[in-house]
């Protein structure tokens, strides 16, 4: 099941490499093709459910540069983001980032992105590798007419080091020590160099697993170094695509494709917040209003949105329910929802978890309800999201 799901992308074709593609193969790594790149679902000397469980309780190494890096510069990048996205970077600080989404014209979810401010007019933004084209495709069709440049970057590797003791291992090998990462927070984004090299980086505290942790983008030059060096700590393992996705399903994070598309709002995602108070007036920020600004502040201001997403949690036994299973009312006479996505909770001791999109009435926590999996109904409850508490790491 596991190398089912990822087997994302084109067999046929000609497949791209990673910077740490012969590190991953030479660690054992099971490659699978994932939005056009070889990527590794998990590795030879660990288990799918150990490498989740030592992610939670140690740190994992991802290589995510299969993911979209871009940049956009100008002196209306600030009003060319407000348009595409509901979020307020007018009054995000420099050197902060946020999750966002970007907008169709009908309110839908082209894509999810985290997008930082690195400067007045000038923004890092990270999109999802298996929406590459149509993200590339949206960017330039929505960008005419403004004064900005956005391009993606060449040559940069991510990784992803994500758990408890992220912070030692990232701190024992930049210059200052571990005491330079005290003060960067979550969603902050900061410029380090690795001491044993002297080559930079710019780091983010964020991540995908809901651990402390950080992204790093470094030039592909140095992408083997860094991870080498990550990698001779102890406390770290490279860690798959499959122990990434039962993380972030925990997590309470969506994926796109499944918790998101095109067809659906922010709001009907439960991802409200992300539509900031001072864009809600339409005035309050510089730029046009957001795409789909009616629709979806209909759905805030009169509460139509008729659906919404949710986590759930097997109550009982029986096998995980994966994307397009159908979710039923108590009594089992009606349906009422659809799994985006399913698995068992490593972190849960094996219980079947999984997000889902309900009819508003069935979403408050504690709803019984129940699931169909190949021809049988098993019985299910609704849970609030986090499934598994956050860790982020933020001021007291």
């Amino acid at each position: 099941m596991i190398f089912k799901r990822f087997n994302s992308g084109s067999v046929a074709g000609i497949l791209k490499k990673t910077a740490l593609y012969d590190l991953h193969v030479k660690a054992g790594g099971s490659m699978v093709p994932y939005a056009g790149y070889a990527m590794p679902v998990k590795y030879s000397q660990q288990t799918h459910i150990e490498s989740h469980n030592w992610t939670r309780s140690h740190a994992g190494l991802f290589d995510v540069s299969h993911m979209l890096q871009s940049t956009l510069k100008g002196t209306e990048s600030t009003q060319f983001l407000h348009k595409i996205t509901p979020t307020d970077f007018e009054n995000l600080p420099i050197g902060q980032g946020t999750l966002s989404v970007l907008l169709n014209a009908k309110g839908g979810v082209v894509d999810d992105t985290l997008i930082t401010k690195v400067g007045e007019n000038e923004f890092s933004i990270v999109t999802n590798a298996g929406c590459i084209d149509q993200d590339v495709a949206f960017l330039k069709s929505q960008i005419e007419g403004f004064d900005c440049q956005w391009e993606p970057v060449r040559d940069r590797a991510l990784l992803a080091l994500q758990g408890p003791q992220a912070k030692d291992v990232l701190g024992a090998i930049v210059a200052g020590g571990p005491d330079s990462l005290k003060d960067l927070f979550f969603g902050q984004r900061r410029q380090y160099t690795v001491e044993s090299g002297g080559f930079g980086m710019d780091v983010a505290r964020s991540g995908y697993t809901g651990e402390d942790g950080f992204e790093i983008s470094v030039a592909n030059d140095n992408a083997l170094n860094l991870a080498t060096q990550l990698l001779s700590n102890p406390a770290v393992r490279p860690i798959g695509l499959a122990a990434r996705d039962s993380l972030r399903l925990e997590a309470g994070m969506c994926l796109y494709g499944h918790e998101l598309d095109e067809t659906i709002t922010p709001v009907e995602a439960s991802l409200t917040w992300l539509v900031s108070k001072s864009r809600r007036d339409g005035t309050s920020c510089v730029g046009p209003k957001f795409n789909g600004y009616s629709h979806i502040m209909d759905q805030i201001n009169h509460k139509s949105a008729t659906k919404a997403r949710v986590g759930f949690r097997y109550t009982g036994r029986g096998p995980a329910a994966r994307q397009g299973a159908e979710l039923f009312s108590a009594d089992g006479d009606k349906v009422v929802g659809v799994v985006s996505s399913g698995s068992a909770s490593p972190s849960l001791g094996g219980i079947n978890i999984g997000q889902a999109y309900v009819d508003k009435a069935y979403r408050k926590t504690g709803t019984e309800l129940q699931v169909s999996v190949r021809g049988k109904r098993f019985p299910v409850k609704i849970a609030r999201m986090p499934l598994v508490p956050s860790h982020f790491y933020r001021p007291e």
